[in-house]
């Protein structure tokens, strides 16, 4: 008796475990070989396995609104603002100026028909609020007129943006030592006053009020900066004549300086003065020998009463003693 059997690899697949990748042809789960030996399930792509989705129940409600009854075919599951929003079109009023009762009872937009209680065939009353449109009213006044002054200040900033490359060109031409009409600076000036004047007629708040204000402070800028260049161009034709005048002053500060350096010192030049007039005041004494008479034999003695020259003629004028005897 033959008791051998067929060998069997160690590796074979067993049975209902095909390689990996495979599957197995007798109904079995398939199997497949990891790294390492280890055998697990293999594993299917969500798409064959996807759950198949169940149907949500539609329901049919009826609205009373006024007189008349309403009727709507919604989700159970949709919520009450669901509901209102399918309101909205036969009725003209906007969702949150609706109020739907149900059992006696406001409901919330965000609460859900079946958590609620709704069923097909349920009745609800629908009932305007007044005060919700009157805040819609308001709110919807304010958006146009946040609206109206965004557009102004568009157009305004559009506008200075024109102004501000005569700005641009003005400034350069000054600057670069060309004189311009006084009348371009003026009619500029004039017209970013009235843009100004429009700024401060915009009235609001947030995003307005922060875009007006910037508004406000590029157009001051520019007015300023014109004022600047206004000055500064009156200045240029009138450069030449303060070069010249300065030369002048200049010039007559050396002269000056150089007469000051060519004068005596006051203190000597008074001295020399005194001396001079001492010198001529002084006379030299001119020597003679006529002891007689005591006169200069160059100037003659004159008297009073007589024109007699007594240095010319002693002997005659000695008087005769014997006509006293």
């Amino acid at each position: 008796m033959n008791m051998k059997s067929k060998p069997t690899g160690m590796f074979s697949p067993a049975r209902g475990i095909t390689a990996v990748g495979g599957s197995s042809p007798d109904g079995f789960a398939s199997r497949e070989m990891r790294p390492m030996g280890m055998l697990v399930q293999k594993r299917n792509s969500d798409a064959d396995h996807s759950p198949v989705p169940v149907p949500v129940p539609t329901i049919r409600v009826k609205v009373k609104y006024g007189s008349s009854y309403l009727d709507f075919v919604i989700s159970s599951q949709a919520s009450f603002g669901d509901l209102k929003k399918l309101v909205a079109k036969p009725t003209g009023l906007h969702p949150e100026e609706q109020k739907l009762i149900f059992k006696d009872k406001e409901r919330e937009s965000r609460t859900f028909l079946d958590v609620a209680g709704v069923i097909d065939g349920s009745k609800l009353v629908l009932v305007e609020d007044t005060d919700a449109r009157e805040r819609r009213f308001l709110e919807a006044r304010d958006n146009a007129q946040m609206q109206k002054a965004l557009k102004d200040i568009t157009e305004i900033s559009l506008e200075v943006d024109k102004f501000a490359k005569q700005v641009i060109n003005l400034e350069t031409q000054v600057c670069g030592g060309k004189r311009v009409m006084e009348k371009s600076f003026l009619s500029l000036v004039e017209q970013l006053m009235t843009q100004l004047i429009k700024l401060d007629e915009i009235v609001g708040d947030g995003d307005v009020k922060l875009k007006r204000r910037l508004q406000v402070k590029r157009v001051q800028k520019y007015i300023e900066t014109l004022d600047k260049l206004k000055t500064r161009n009156s200045m240029i034709g009138n450069i030449a004549p303060l070069q010249k005048q300065q030369q002048q002053q200049q010039q007559q500060q050396k002269i000056t300086a150089a007469v000051e350096k060519m004068q005596i010192n006051p203190v000597q030049k008074q001295q020399e003065q005194h001396r001079k007039h001492r010198l001529a005041v002084v006379k030299p004494v001119v020597a003679t020998k006529n002891w007689e008479t005591g006169v200069s034999a160059k100037t003659p003695y004159k008297n009073s009463g007589s024109a007699v020259n007594y240095g010319t003629n002693i002997a005659s004028s000695r008087p005769k003693w014997e006509y006293f005897v």
